[in-house]
This record gives C-alpha cells, sequence and structure tokens, in this order.
C-alpha cells in the first residue's frame, strides 16, 4: 500500500491534486488559552479505496475537536489577472475543487490518486500551565498498521484579555435560518437552530449582531424576518409589541453577544424609501405602506415618530442605549446619494436626538460634512479616513481583490490570518463585513445550494466566490469554514498585542504599511508572535 500520510499547518489549503508531502515536524507556539489548529493530510496511490480513521491524543483536559475538510467547487479565479501566488491561490487547481467546509466527522473513504484532509482544532485546559507539550495525531486505515504522526506545542505564561475598543460584526441573515431549516417564521424550531449559529460567531470573535427589528433592507426583497410585532389601528397609529425582540437579546447576550446593531431605518443604496415594515411580523406579507413610500413621506415620519421613542424606551429598560449602533442606508455615494442621505439624518436628529449612526461607506465627503457619526470605509479608502484624523471602522465587500486583504475562497491564508494584525495597526472601531450567512441568489429569496454555489450566482455581475457566506448550513447548526476558522483565529493576534500593549508605531509593525502593502508570507506573522510571546 502507498499511503502518505503528514502534518501541516492551518494556512496551507489541500487540493484534490495536491501531491504527497513530506512527513515533517510541526511546532505550534500559542498562549495559555488561545485557540489554534492544525491539519492532517493524506494520499493513497495505486491502491484501492479504504476507510481511514484519525484519533488525537492531547494533554488532560484540552479541547479537541476532528473536522474532515470537504471541497466546494470554484468554477473561475476571482482576480483572474493578478500573478502573484502570494496573492492568489488555487494556481494548477482553479478551476476545480477548493477546500472549505468542515465537517464533524473523524473518518472518511479515501480513494486513490486524491489528498484529503482533517482539521485539528485545539484549545488547553483551563489550567495549563506554561511550557511545551504534545499532540499525537493517528491515522488509522481500513488495510494496515496506524500512522503517528506528533505536533509539539509551546504554551507561553500569558493569558489573552478580552479584545477592547474593536468592534467585529458580520451581517446575520434570520431570513436565511427561516428558510433553510423551515422553522415556520419565529417558531420554536428557529429558537432552537438560533443559538448554535451565535454562539458560532462569538467563538470567532464577533462581539456585535444585527437585530432584525425590520426586514433588512438589504439585497433586494427579502423574505419577512421581522422580530417587531406591530399593530396597526388606525390610519398612522400603531402598537409595538417588544417580546421576541427581547428573547433574541436576551438569547444572543447568553451566547455571549456584548453589541448590537440595528435594521437600517431606510433603503439600500441612496435612502430614497421607507424600508418594508409588515404588519404583525410579515407572515402575510401585508406592507403598513406601499414599497415605494418616499422616505421623507408623512406616511413614514407619523411612523418613525411613534417607532424611535418606543425603541429608545426599550433601549433603557434592557441597558443597551450605550450598546447599539444604528443604521441610516447601506453604501450611499454620489451627490444624489449624499442629498437624500442628508435629509434623512436630519429628520433622525429632529426625531431621535439621542440617536448615533454609522454606515458603510467609501466616499469621504460624507465624513467631511459630517452627515454620519461614524463611518464605515471600504479598506480601499479607509486609511485615507485615518490620515484625515477621522474615526471610522472599515469594512469590505465583493471587492477590493488582488493585492488587497479579503477572505475569498482563493485568498491565500496566510494573507487571511492577517486580519487581527492590519485591524490593530491604526485606530479603527471595529470592522463590518456583509455576509455571515447569505445562501441567496443574489437580490431574490431564492436559496442556492452554498455547497455548490458560492457566488450568489452574480460573479458575472462582480460578486466574489466565497464572499457571500463564511458557514455553511449544517443539519441543526453551522458549519464552518476553514476561511472562517482562520479569521477567527487572526482576532486572538489582536487580543495578544492589545494584551501586551504595543504600540501601532512600533517597529516590529512597521512592515504594515497598508491593506494592500503588507507581509504576506506564513513565516513573517510566525516570527512576530513568537517575538511577542516571548516577551510574557
Amino acid at each position: 500500500m502507498t499511503l502518505h500520510t503528514w502534518l501541516a499547518s492551518s494556512l496551507v489549503r489541500h487540493f484534490p491534486c495536491t501531491p504527497a508531502q513530506p512527513a515533517a515536524s510541526l511546532h505550534i507556539d500559542a498562549a495559555l488559552n488561545e485557540r489554534f489548529s492544525l491539519q492532517v493530510a493524506m494520499r493513497l496511490e495505486h491502491e484501492e479505496r479504504q476507510v481511514m480513521n484519525v484519533c488525537v491524543v492531547a494533554p488532560e483536559g484540552w479541547t479537541v475537536r476532528v473536522r474532515r475538510v470537504g471541497y466546494v467547487p470554484m468554477p473561475h479565479f476571482n482576480t483572474p489577472l493578478e500573478p502573484d501566488p502570494l496573492d492568489r491561490e488555487g494556481i494548477g487547481h482553479i478551476p476545480g475543487y477548493v477546500p472549505d467546509p468542515l465537517f464533524d466527522e473523524e473518518s472518511l473513504l479515501l480513494w486513490p490518486e486524491e489528498t484529503h484532509a482533517f482539521w485539528i482544532s485545539l484549545l488547553p485546559a483551563s489550567d495549563a500551565r506554561p511550557g511545551r507539550y504534545t499532540i499525537t495525531v493517528i491515522v488509522q486505515p481500513e488495510r494496515g498498521d496506524p500512522l503517528t504522526h506528533t505536533a509539539s506545542v509551546q504554551l507561553y505564561p500569558l493569558q489573552l484579555a478580552k479584545r477592547r475598543d474593536f468592534r467585529v460584526t458580520h451581517w446575520f441573515y434570520v431570513d436565511a435560518l427561516i428558510d433553510w431549516y423551515r422553522t415556520d417564521l419565529f417558531g420554536e424550531r428557529f429558537w432552537t437552530i438560533l443559538p448554535q449559529y451565535i454562539t458560532d460567531v462569538v467563538e470567532h470573535g464577533q462581539d456585535t449582531l444585527y437585530v432584525p427589528v425590520f426586514t433588512p433592507p438589504l439585497d433586494g426583497v427579502k423574505r419577512p424576518s421581522q422580530l417587531l410585532h406591530i399593530t396597526r389601528l388606525g390610519p398612522n397609529r400603531y402598537v409595538f409589541d417588544w417580546r421576541d425582540v427581547k428573547r433574541y437579546l436576551d438569547l444572543a447576550r447568553a451566547c455571549g453577544i456584548d453589541y448590537f446593531e440595528w435594521t437600517h431605518l431606510f433603503t439600500q443604496w441612496g435612502a430614497r424609501y421607507a424600508p418594508r415594515i409588515y404588519e404583525e411580523q410579515g407572515r402575510h406579507e401585508t406592507l403598513l405602506w406601499p414599497p415605494e413610500t418616499d422616505a421623507m413621506s408623512e406616511t413614514y415620519r407619523a411612523f418613525l415618530g411613534q417607532f424611535l421613542p418606543e425603541l429608545h424606551r426599550f433601549l433603557i429598560q434592557e441597558n443597551l442605549v450605550e450598546r447599539s449602533f444604528f443604521h441610516l442606508s447601506d453604501e450611499p455615494h454620489g451627490q444624489e446619494h449624499l442629498e437624500n442621505y442628508r435629509r434623512a439624518r436630519a429628520l433622525l436628529h429632529e426625531l431621535a436626538p439621542w440617536m448615533t449612526v454609522m454606515d458603510a461607506l467609501t466616499e469621504i465627503e460624507f465624513a467631511r460634512l459630517k452627515v454620519t457619526d461614524m463611518p464605515i470605509p471600504s479598506i480601499h479608502t479607509a486609511l485615507d479616513f485615518v490620515h484625515e484624523g477621522i474615526p471610522c471602522w472599515c469594512y469590505y465587500c465583493c471587492g477590493p481583490r488582488g493585492r488587497y486583504l479579503n477572505r475569498l475562497l482563493d485568498t491565500p491564508l496566510s494573507k487571511i490570518a492577517m486580519h487581527g494584525l492590519l485591524f490593530y495597526r491604526w485606530p479603527f472601531k471595529g470592522f463590518l463585513h456583509w455576509g455571515y450567512n447569505y445562501w441567496y441568489e443574489s437580490q431574490t429569496r431564492r436559496l442556492i445550494d452554498p455547497f455548490v454555489v458560492t457566488d450568489g450566482l452574480a460573479a458575472p455581475r462582480g460578486w466574489a466566490y466565497g464572499d457571500p457566506f463564511e458557514v455553511y448550513p449544517g443539519p441543526q447548526g453551522p458549519l464552518d469554514s476553514i476561511r472562517w476558522e482562520v479569521f477567527g483565529e487572526s482576532l486572538q493576534d489582536y487580543r495578544l498585542l492589545q494584551t501586551l500593549g504595543v504600540d501601532r508605531d512600533d517597529p516590529r509593525l512597521a512592515e504594515i504599511v497598508s491593506f494592500v502593502d503588507f507581509p504576506k508570507h506564513a513565516n513573517w506573522r510566525y516570527d512576530l508572535r513568537v517575538k511577542l510571546l516571548s516577551q510574557a
């Protein structure tokens, strides 16, 4: 039998045609409470298929999770003209199958002439002490003797503190949960599935959650997914029932969420219309007003005049006024949008002077005119805001690509691992991404199969493979992607720097120049982490 097995870091993608690698040693450096990952890969040659089982032996009390790395098809590169392998992974493999979803399985049927891998996640015991430890990985073939590999882990005398003053959010689509799991809107099955997903975002470094108090006016006409019960008593007279909003918040807080962002109050790309808001929760799709009701109409003004004071009272009651972020309209741009946005902002100033707003917007003029309280520019222009001293978050969506930081199916994992370091390098207040679980055809209610379609069927219109979602729908909860795992681990670098009190202008970070110009070799990050951990 010709069976090759080897250990690899978490920053290596194994494609089906990846050749066998030598069984080299693997070493990992980590803080006492830091999650980390490695892989065991295997390739069978010139033999019949057979079942492979993987077992991991770790020190007592350590948390170990073994998952099979699955493949999804990728028909094209996201950035076909980018030649540098440091900025594009999969040369010689794409078009083809790309490793991404992680299945909670410890065995697979290995076919000849194919490479497969298992993802091994570890967390030291809560009482672990500094020192060197050994992780043993055993591959047991159906026929033949087991093959054993060992990885060494050096734990340093350092506990990472909880991240401060940098919020992270990915837009969370409850409509996708409702549709995929057929939960009958907010039936009990919904409330069983929901905590699995919220726990997942928290485990990957997210501390802020989108609250669909109304159906989010984002990416087309969505399935009604409105937590707030609204009863219409008469013309422009409403009563609000907050019980499901409170249930959602309570559950999220129990899972570890600290901050909340609330539904955009005006339509996307220009703040031209009032959003689609429904009677009750939208089960019968009865709108409170026609879809093209003007954002400045008396109808919507009357609604906001009743809703916003009620929202304020509810937030005070829940002690969330200082832990909430509010949106006006997503991605306004151009002069027409600026004027609409300015009028909408003035209306909110009048009706809710206590409210501050933040939005994804890339044109710095919006910030210079102070029509938004906290801009969220694309990483394409975010450093312009920083250089002008404008406090801001940052985001990316579909692009920029190529040499820029991103988290797509062909983004090298060593680049994805740099997120935490780049976020720390400048005084950003947070990071926003639009696609945690967008499992739809672009701008429609039609579900796609995310194990087959990873671009919302919209790559020809500018969407990217791997951008709409970071997790896949499992039977009772999320299946993580390797991109999501590496991103989550990268945020621990932010905590490491913050725990040690490293200055943003520390010479050790000087090579991080911009979201384009930064170290992209995995060894650079490894070396930096060892230097930082060694000073503990």
